[in-house]
């Protein structure tokens, strides 16, 4: 700074001497420029000298789990490495990960008294703590700073990749994988920690499937940045994977007949619609709403195989949201006067038309009109309404009736969920919303939903407008193929949806 400061001074002196010697005005210009110079590049000085400073102090209050606004630094960056600070933060976030083994490494020989001797029994040594895991049935990865897998005990899935590294065999979904965590994790944390449940090592039809639950612990800087802990479940989950391929089955062979029976009564109904009584009309009417939802379960469960199987490739038409409404405006009416429930519905017909498969999407909107019929109160309104936002139309399914608490509203989409409360009072197979969400995201689309436990709950469908895709529609011979995301790297991030 001092050398600047010199160095910008003789520059306005000589400057003045030889510019503004004769004018005293442009002599103060030069000076106040010089001043003003100086001022700037001493002020850049300062910032870049105490940024580091900043940085370690970052550092240090995140180790110490502190709240701070103040971004912990990733010591993997490349200006780290070129100033050689990598190694100061390294040891800041190693230190905080790794005080228990500055314990460990000092620990005495345990003396044990027996009656006749006394015995020190020596610490156990890494490599028999290493050997003895092993022999548990929990599969155990540890992770290095690079996301390298640098251990795996012989029950965690993993396989020797054509590079000679070793890779993990796990399936996570697309919307929540590992990879997309740890990159929140080096933005935002230095200790974190999370958990997957029923994450699979193999496709469905492949031999030897298991299941996991996977908890993932987050250290960062540390040697070991992120260790896996899996525990099998495959003996609980293989069940309900089994269930599902026989009720695929079972659902398939019932379409015909369930088919049959809607035509029947639809023919029947509008027959004898001059000589029936009124008692005799409403139970048709019933009739017709029940044999319709057996239709949806069927759907879903024969779309949840098949998404399992990543053969949910759809072709995409342009259409709009209330065209698609429309094909089952009849069939929510009915379901909802059926349960004594108002359904108000308010789609534009103007809003821009949207890349859809009809006969999915309207499954989809059926699917959360009737989860809002099922939990809502009696006599109660279901808003049905759709809007622009941005490059995107939503779809909006809103009820007054029981809500989640916010513990439910995390498992929502996940395939055979249900909370406690749901099983004991309504009928359902906790799969609707799983393939609704597939669907959904097999359109380049995304659900969400809010929700107060008592207040109620509203699904959010958001679809992209079709100008937007329209030429990844061509490219691909109107198929969904190119506007979903596929996974890669040295873990296998499969799109549950990819096809």
């Amino acid at each position: 700074m001092i050398f600047c400061q010199l160095l910008i001074f003789g520059l306005t002196m000589l400057t003045v001497i030889y510019i503004g010697k004769d004018d005293q005005t442009i002599s103060l210009i030069i000076i106040g420029s010089g001043l003003i110079i100086n001022l700037i590049v001493s002020l850049i000085i300062v910032i870049s000298a105490i940024r580091p400073l900043k940085d370690l102090l970052g550092a240090v209050l995140h180790a110490a789990g502190e709240k701070t606004s103040i971004k912990p630094p990733n010591p993997n960056e490349k200006r780290y490495e070129k100033t050689g600070f990598r190694d100061a933060l390294q040891t800041v976030y190693e230190m905080a990960s790794n005080h228990g083994d500055i314990q460990a490494a000092t620990v005495q020989p345990q003396i044990v008294t027996t009656d006749n001797q006394t015995i020190a029994i020596q610490p156990n040594s890494p490599t028999e703590v290493l050997a003895a895991l092993d022999n548990t049935p929990c599969g155990f990865i540890v992770l290095d700073n690079e996301r390298k897998v640098t251990y795996a005990n012989k029950a965690a899935p993993v396989h020797t990749g054509t590079n000679g590294q070793l890779a993990v065999d796990l399936l996570f979904s697309e919307a929540n994988t590992l990879l997309k965590w740890l990159d929140e994790c080096e933005e935002t944390a230095v200790h974190a920690e999370n958990m997957w449940t029923r994450v699979p090592d193999r496709l469905p039809n492949e031999e030897n499937r298991r299941f996991f639950d996977v908890i993932a612990s987050y250290h960062k800087g540390a040697k070991a940045e992120t260790v896996l802990t899996l525990i099998d479940r495959t003996g609980k989950y293989a069940v309900d994977e089994e269930s599902l391929d026989f009720i695929a089955f079972a659902a398939h062979e019932l379409r015909g007949p369930i088919t049959v029976i809607r035509g029947y009564l639809d023919v029947l109904s509008d027959e004898l619609s001059d000589v029936l009584r009124d008692d005799q009309t409403e139970l048709f009417r019933r009739l017709i709403v029940s044999s319709n939802r057996l239709s949806g379960y069927i759907n879903n469960i024969l779309n949840t195989s098949r998404y399992d199987r990543r053969h949910l490739k759809v072709h995409l038409a342009e259409d709009t949201v209330a065209n698609i409404y429309d094909t089952i405006k009849d069939d929510m009416q009915l379901r909802a006067g059926a349960q004594n429930r108002l359904l108000n519905v308010s789609i534009p017909t103007d809003l821009p038309t949207i890349a859809a498969d009809r006969a999915s999407l309207s499954e989809v909107f059926g699917n959360l009109i009737d989860n809002a019929i099922k939990y809502s109160n009696e006599g109660g309104v279901i808003n049905v309404t759709a809007k622009l936002n941005g490059n995107f139309v939503d779809l909006s399914v809103e009820d007054h009736g029981i809500g989640m608490p916010e513990s439910v509203v995390s498992q929502l989409f996940q395939k055979f969920y249900r909370s406690h409360r749901s099983r004991e009072t309504v009928a359902g197979t906790g799969i609707g919303l799983y393939i609704s969400k597939a669907i959904v995201e097999s359109h380049g689309g995304n659900i969400s939903v809010r929700s107060i436990d008592g207040h109620g709950s509203t699904f959010i469908v958001s679809l992209p407008i079709y100008s937007t895709v329209a030429d990844k529609l061509k490219a691909g011979d109107n198929s969904n193929v190119n506007m979903i995301n596929e996974g890669n790297g040295w873990i296998k991030n499969h799109s549950m949806y990819r096809g």
